[in-house]
């Protein structure tokens, strides 16, 4: 307790002081780590993402998840067992506390998974639910295949160490944006502190424990800890109105230590510094004019139909905006009111922000006289033909008036 206690009063006091966040350039302590912008869809920042590692009890968002998905009413009780207990205190694993022969919730069972990071409970889910962990851990590898988890399997519901146990951060992302659809999975990993139905345990969130950190826009997630894995984190965070899902593995464990969480605050504390909301286009603004043939307009300006702004590098300016084009290149009559004429990626520093299609939006009005004089051959054409035709009319006249001066000899 001395030591934890130490550590949390060092690491106090290193956030109180000021902090160049530019001069870290992401030093941090966790070997992988994928940062997402959820109301966008964009990755902020990443570090070998794609590292197939042990991922610790980050496991158990998928136990979590797809006990839910299994789980009929949460209130329903079950009565814990020798069995939901087997192995764990043998592997040193984390546990919520509960005790054989108690009856307890399904939703106390939730809690104690995802709270405390409890072996004890996800063994007695998985048990209720499959009838064995085997049995479970087959719907969890189910589960991976259904969100394209490509570089994932799960040998365990608990996240003990096993090489046959492994994620990539990014995978843990997916699966963890995932289950934050679940509104029962999103609101019990950003609860702090639960009681169980018959009021026996209190769980606290391993959240609480980065408080010193001053860390609130951190919403909650999930921790995970082994020696294979290192100090893991999942974690969400809001700020700026937007949502972030931050993944870390494999930070050096030391007893006490919060270096995951303290990667997490250097992360989310970057952003924010050099991070905000930048204008990328407004209505005013033509993305590209096209050229006419034979139409009263020679050209046609083509504007965003909505403005778009987007979280960006506060250093941003607008003026390097590159606008590429794909599509249409003239505009004819044969165009229609309404037809997509093609599309215009918008290019930020050799970046693909955001892409627009171009739609033609009133009918195409046909000039005659260009096309007439654009094509001087057929106007010649017509010239001749109505030099023949006067001539011929002439000629016809004449023969009828020849013909009435015979009929009145």
């Amino acid at each position: 307790m001395k030591r934890i206690r130490v550590w949390t009063i060092i690491l106090f006091i290193l956030f109180l002081l000021p902090v160049n966040i530019y001069s870290l350039d992401f030093d941090i302590y966790s070997k992988n780590a994928i940062l997402y912008n959820t109301k966008e869809n964009k990755i902020m920042y990443e570090k070998n993402s794609t590292d197939k590692v042990s991922i610790a009890s980050l496991t158990k968002i998928t136990t979590g998840i797809v006990a839910l998905e299994n789980i009929k009413n949460l209130d329903d009780k079950v009565t814990l067992t020798e069995k939901d207990f087997e192995g764990l205190a043998e592997a040193n694993a984390a546990v919520a506390g509960f005790r054989i022969g108690q009856e307890v919730t399904y939703r106390d069972l939730m809690y104690g998974l995802l709270l405390p990071s409890g072996a004890d409970a996800a063994q007695a889910l998985t048990r209720n639910i499959s009838g064995s962990n085997e049995k479970f851990v087959k719907l969890m590898n189910e589960k991976a295949k259904e969100l394209k988890l490509e570089n994932t399997h799960y040998a365990n519901p608990t996240g003990l160490d096993d090489p046959n146990n492994y994620s990539t951060v990014k995978d843990v992302f997916t699966v963890f944006q995932y289950a934050l659809n679940n509104e029962d999975f999103k609101e019990m990993v950003t609860t702090m502190t639960y009681v169980t139905s018959d009021g026996s345990i209190t769980f606290k969130s391993t959240f609480t424990k980065a408080a010193a950190l001053s860390i609130d826009y951190i919403k909650g997630g999930k921790t995970g800890t082994t020696g294979d894995a290192g100090l893991c984190l999942a974690s969400i965070a809001n700020y700026d109105n937007t949502d972030f899902i931050l993944i870390t593995t494999g930070a050096k464990y030391v007893r006490g230590s919060l270096n995951n969480f303290v990667d997490h605050k250097m992360i989310y504390e970057f952003v924010r510094a050099n991070y905000d909301y930048q204008e990328v286009v407004n209505p005013e603004d033509v993305l590209v004019t096209l050229k006419t043939e034979y139409l009263k307009e020679d050209t046609i300006d083509f504007k965003s139909p909505k403005k778009i702004v987007m979280y960006l590098d506060k250093d941003f300016n607008k003026k390097k905006l590159f606008y590429k084009y794909s599509g249409t290149k003239v505009i004819t009559r044969k165009n229609k009111n309404g037809e997509k004429l093609g599309k215009v990626d918008i290019i930020y520093d050799k970046e693909k922000l955001a892409s627009i299609d171009i739609v033609l939006k009133d009918k195409p009005r046909f000039s005659i006289i260009k096309y007439l004089l654009a094509h001087k051959l057929i106007v010649g054409i017509v010239l001749l033909v109505l030099i023949i035709f006067i001539f011929r009319t002439k000629k016809h006249k004449k023969i009828k008036i020849k013909v009435k001066k015979k009929k009145r000899r």
